[in-house]
């Protein structure tokens, strides 16, 4: 009975198939069958008579500088702080706070009474000791003492002249003055302190003439040397300062692989303050007449690069090298000629001697 069924249900479907799958097929008499049409890829505006727009950018040789950049750090030209020499109290204070002093003013003084008393006495003690080397120069002459006498007066004479000379010296330490002109910072101390050479009294810039510290690779090195110029900005501003290199650390940092730098700025007007981050830009070479592309136009290779270039309204296919790549350029070595138009769009559905319309040349 089930195979009865099997074959029943086997005849109804061959006989709906024989019916139905010649119409399916069949087209109406007249008719022919039409291929799809082609249309223009996404990106490839088409023009009249098949041509694709593109944008196109003309070659014009000009000079290209080659530059690296590093992140720097402005130095006063001279920076101290201030400490004393010595332990004392202070008993005056003779600079204002962010004025400009020169070089050997008087900054502060501190207690030197015991000191100046000890310079009394021992004056005394020196007088007293050449009256008696006057005398036993005298009694010598009269053969009346020894050699020895003589010379034992004179030692002690001189020792006294000696401690003379080491108060002297304390006591010039109880004066503070400026080593250098520049302009003094924010005072630490007030009057009646007492301070000791751990204590900061204040700092001291020099800020006529600034240094710029910073690090560059090492595979610069070679390239770089005393009198190459820099520029740099600091931040906060967009004004550009010129400087120039002076100084380069001689050796190479093993943890950065960097080499420091180190350059000096004039400072007019006093705009720039010590401390401040600058960005710095170093000049390492330049290059004449050189030609330069928009980065949008090249096609990247497995080993090559290419790009497209408009010849007799069509596009041809280049194969270039390259060098030097800036941030919307790179530098076309060979296989470009100048006043050529390169195009710059629609680089994936063109094809060698594909026909173009340039739409602009930017």
């Amino acid at each position: 009975m089930r195979r009865l069924v099997s074959l029943t249900l086997v005849g109804i479907i061959a006989l709906v198939a024989a019916v139905f799958l010649p119409r399916v097929f069949t087209q109406p008499e007249g008719k022919e069958i039409q291929a799809p049409s082609e249309t223009p890829a996404a990106g490839a505006p088409r023009a009249r008579g098949g041509a694709v727009k593109v944008m196109v950018h003309r070659v014009q040789p000009r000079t290209l500088a080659e530059k690296i950049t590093a992140n720097g750090t402005v130095l006063a030209n001279e920076s101290v702080e201030l400490r004393s020499e010595i332990a004392g109290k202070v008993v005056g204070i003779e600079f204002e706070e962010g004025v400009r002093v020169g070089e050997g003013d008087v900054l502060l003084r501190t207690n030197d009474s015991e000191l100046q008393a000890q310079l009394r006495q021992t004056l005394y003690r020196i007088e007293l000791a050449m009256m008696r080397v006057n005398r036993q120069q005298q009694l010598l002459e009269q053969g009346s003492t020894a050699q020895d006498a003589f010379d034992s007066a004179m030692n002690e004479a001189r020792v006294l002249e000696a401690e003379a000379e080491l108060i002297r010296a304390q006591l010039e330490k109880t004066v503070i003055r400026a080593p250098f002109s520049g302009v003094i910072g924010l005072r630490m101390v007030s009057e009646g302190s007492y301070i000791t050479p751990t204590t900061a009294i204040a700092t001291l810039q020099d800020i006529d003439r600034l240094k710029i510290d910073f690090s560059v690779s090492e595979r610069h090195m070679e390239r770089l040397h005393p009198g190459s110029p820099i520029t740099f900005s600091v931040a906060g501003g967009s004004q550009k300062y010129s400087g120039e290199i002076y100084a380069i650390e001689p050796a190479v940092d093993v943890a950065t692989r960097t080499i420091l730098l180190r350059a000096r700025a004039a400072n007019t007007g006093g705009r720039l303050l010590p401390g401040a981050f600058a960005s710095v830009e170093v000049t390492l070479d330049e290059i004449p007449n050189a030609l330069l592309v928009p980065t949008s136009a090249i096609i990247p290779g497995l080993n090559q690069r290419s790009l497209f270039v408009v010849q007799d309204g069509k596009a041809s296919l280049r194969q270039v090298e390259t060098g030097l790549r800036l941030d919307r350029e790179i530098q076309i070595i060979s296989g470009l000629e100048p006043d050529a138009l390169v195009i710059t769009t629609g680089l994936m559905q063109l094809r060698d001697g594909q026909p173009v319309e340039p739409l602009d040349t930017n």
